[in-house]
């Protein structure tokens, strides 16, 4: 997801006066523009940066929607819209499949040793962001039996 898109997106929410896509990207906006800044490239917000952030809130979002009481009916449902406008903007992620099909192929060496430590440090720095980490996670359990 391009940050440029992120920024008219949310102009477009503004004048739509549609509030809870308006406050779901601008969220977005504002952790992106955190996050380039912690990183030192402000002027230079990438994409790898935003499907970054873009995950992450989704997560968090996600974990108050499974966290929060039936009794708040209203928070529940606000909660919800937000996780699905968030998903719309969510890099596509890769399936258990690919992910097996990344590791025996590219991982070999380090599978041969059964070590799921090993196995997810060398996989994690290159498939985070491309894939979720529970999946990663049972895709190695899967393969260390």
């Amino acid at each position: 997801m391009q940050f440029e898109t992120l920024q008219k997106d949310m102009i477009a929410a503004m004048k739509a006066k549609d509030k809870v896509r308006k406050e779901a990207v601008s969220s977005l906006v504002s952790a992106a523009k955190k996050v380039a800044i912690d990183e030192g490239c402000r002027d230079q917000i990438t994409e790898e940066i935003v499907n970054r952030v873009i995950v992450k809130e989704m997560k968090s979002v996600q974990e108050q929607v499974d966290t929060c009481p039936d009794e708040r009916a209203e928070l529940k449902a606000s909660y919800q819209a937000r996780l699905a406008i968030l998903k719309e903007y969510a890099p596509q992620m890769m399936s258990p499949e690919e992910v097996r099909q990344v590791l025996t192929e590219q991982f070999s060496e380090v599978l041969a040793t059964k070590n799921k430590g090993q196995i997810m440090k060398a996989v994690m720095a290159e498939l985070k962001g491309k894939a979720d980490g529970k999946v990663i996670s049972q895709v190695v359990a899967e393969l260390c039996r």
